[in-house]
Formats: structure tokens, sequence, C-alpha cells
């Protein structure tokens, strides 16, 4: 099988098809794996959380809340930790949107469509549709599903995200930059990985937050 580095740039398709119509050969089999995605909100010196573990101040308006609903559709599972499993489940057992904007129906009926699988070793039960408990994060589980499913995986959580990106799954950063200095918290980043970004998209908001939107690429040492 022939994956799409081998096939390289999009120029070659002409060359490939007049090759595979003289041979009367069946093309390659292009292979093409589900994206692991870390998206977060983070302040302005790189923490998800403040000092006493507060992120109510960031808060998406409609404007940003509606763009990560198109963001989010890519995705068909979601990876979270206990904690932010339990922050999410909001939106398992909210009852009445009639008053709620748009975005907030559309993340509401998207979260629940997705599967959801929380890692914990505590947790006795789950409070929500289409999810499971996973004790232990496994790298080879994951990179498996990565092989096999045919909509992106998004990981929640600093905490959780870490564990991923020491063992290099991530491809893809979001990254929603809002325009506020805690001084100390939860960081959004791994201390002790090292990774080359490829910017691949930014947005600016009305709100002051920023969009950043990377592709990873491990770099031969962790360490800097």
């Amino acid at each position: 099988m022939t994956s799409l580095s081998e096939i390289g740039e999009p120029g070659n398709w002409a060359s490939l098809t007049a090759h595979y119509f003289g041979t009367k050969s069946e093309p390659p089999e292009v292979i093409i794996m589900a994206k692991l995605i870390y998206a977060t909100i983070t302040s302005l010196d790189g923490y998800t959380e403040d000092k006493v573990g507060r992120f109510d101040w960031g808060a998406p308006d409609e404007q940003v809340s509606s763009f990560v609903n198109d963001l989010e559709r890519s995705a068909g599972t979601y990876l979270y930790g206990r904690r932010m499993y339990e922050t999410m489940l909001f939106w398992e057992t909210v009852q009445d949107l009639a008053d709620e904007p748009p975005c907030v129906r559309d993340f509401t009926e998207m979260w629940k469509a997705a599967d959801k699988i929380v890692y914990s070793k505590s947790l006795e039960a789950v409070s929500s549709a289409r999810t499971r408990i996973v004790r232990e994060f496994d790298p080879g589980v994951i990179q498996g599903m990565k092989s096999t499913l045919e909509r992106d995986i998004t990981v929640a959580g600093p905490n959780l995200a870490a564990q991923a990106f020491r063992a290099g799954l991530v491809d893809e950063c979001q990254l929603f930059v809002t325009p506020i200095v805690l001084g100390g918290g939860k960081p959004s980043l791994p201390n002790d990985v090292r990774l080359e970004l490829e910017l691949l998209g930014e947005r600016r908001f009305r709100s002051g937050v920023v969009f950043l939107h990377y592709r990873t690429s491990r770099t031969d040492s962790e360490h800097p």
C-alpha cells in the first residue's frame, strides 16, 4: 500500500494516472488516518486554569463558539480525563435550550452524538451515552484508533494531553489564546516535550481571542 507521503505533491497525480492507465493496473490505495487533535483555551502566558483552578475567564462568546463547532465537526471521538468529563457532562444533562443561541444547541447535538472515552482509575460509572471508561492510557490503542477510525479524535485537558504528547500521538494543536495573563496555574502544554510546530492557520476574534492552528512534528530530542 502507498501512503500520502509516498505519493508526494498534488502535481504528481497526473504522472501517476498516466502510469496506471498505461499499465492497466489498479491505482495505489491511499491510507488516510484519523488525526489526534489537542484543542484548548489558554491564557496569554500559557495556562488553562488559574492558581485556584478557575477557567471561567476563558468562556467563549457566540462568535468563538460557532467557530469551535465548525472545527469539531471532523471529530467523532472525544478523550477525557475524569475532571474534564465531569465538566462536560453539562451537555448531556442540559434540558431547556430554547432560549440559547444556535451555537449552543449545535454543540449539544454534536457532543451527544460523539463517542466518549474517559480515562480514570476511580470513576465507577458514566452518566452519558456513547461513553466508556478506560483505566490506563495505552498509546498503542490510540495509534490503532487513528489507523482505523474514519473521523478525527480530540483529546481534552492538559494532563491527559501531556500523555499523548509524550507518546508522539498528537497531530495538531488548536489553541484559543485569551487576552489575559494569569501569572500561574495549570500549564496548557507539557514542560518535558519538545515539538516543532508548523502554523496551518490563524484567526482573530472581536473579543480579542486569537486562534492558532498548528501541525506537530516531533524532534529527535524530547528535551530542549
